[in-house]
């Protein structure tokens, strides 16, 4: 009976793959990971069920987007507001993002997929910083998908720090309040050389950003699911960018100038 379910979802995940338009991939795809304590709740589990079961939706994610040849894939792990958590919650998760990645950095190294880091990475306690800048050291000459983890990570705190980084720049004479442009101000934000996401995907049925890369997603596609993370896999990646390629990015611009472009280029 499992043979034919895995046969089964091998044929759906094909038939979707296959609908995916290879040249219309977007370069960077972020994901709020959400509802890993409510699907340990469903089960009369702890919430760190959840978090630990959610790791195959992460493995499985990234494989299926590094096969497909996508860019940059961010993932919200841990927010600001996360910290307010209870305290037991907070250790075990921080224990399990320590054994975690140490325990994929080698398949990272072997699909040749670079993990990078973005967030208040100090405010992390010591053993998941040495752990994480071990992993991003051994990844670092990888060419291929860029595996970004957001970590203590805020949008708005993110902005703050940019704000103060640039006010000491001009103060100490190093850039003119004049110089201070949308592309000047993004080299000073936690994704600088990063491309802004085409498609934002939110599991779990909430229908937020919740203070995630706020910048960043002003022109992004959003994609919202019903599905628990801990049950998020390759096929509903699919079915995201399906239904990003199903939409007209216009960017300010009407259908007709869009179509006009594309005939130009054509």
């Amino acid at each position: 009976m499992r043979s034919n379910v895995r046969l089964i979802n091998s044929k759906m995940n094909a038939t979707l793959k296959d609908k995916i338009n290879k040249e219309q991939l977007p370069k960077h795809i972020a994901i709020i990971m959400d509802g890993n304590g409510r699907w340990a709740e469903k089960r009369g589990n702890q919430r760190i069920f959840g978090h630990k079961n959610a790791i195959a939706a992460v493995r499985d994610t990234v494989e299926a987007s590094a096969e497909l040849g996508i860019g940059f894939l961010t993932l919200y792990a841990f927010s600001t507001e996360n910290w307010k958590r209870p305290k037991t919650e907070i250790d075990a998760l921080m224990s399990l993002l320590v054994s975690t990645i140490h325990g994929e950095t080698k398949t990272l190294l072997d699909n040749n997929i670079r993990l990078q880091a973005i967030g208040d990475i100090r405010s992390l306690p010591q053993g998941v910083q040495d752990q994480l800048q071990h992993s991003i050291e051994l990844t670092g000459k990888n060419t291929g998908l860029q595996l970004v983890l957001a970590l203590s990570y805020g949008s708005r705190m993110e902005i703050m720090r940019a704000v103060k980084k640039l006010v000491l720049e001009v103060e100490n004479g190093k850039l003119s309040s004049e110089d201070i442009d949308n592309l000047n101000f993004e080299n000073y934000l936690d994704t600088a050389g990063f491309p802004d996401p085409e498609l934002v995907i939110r599991t779990s049925g909430e229908y937020r950003v919740s203070n995630f890369l706020l910048w960043q997603i002003a022109y992004a596609e959003l994609y919202f699911t019903p599905t628990l993370w801990p049950d998020f896999r390759r096929e509903h990646l699919y079915e995201a960018i399906i239904s990003y390629q199903c939409r007209e990015r216009r960017f300010g611009k009407t259908t007709d100038q869009i179509k006009k472009i594309i005939h130009v280029n054509s």
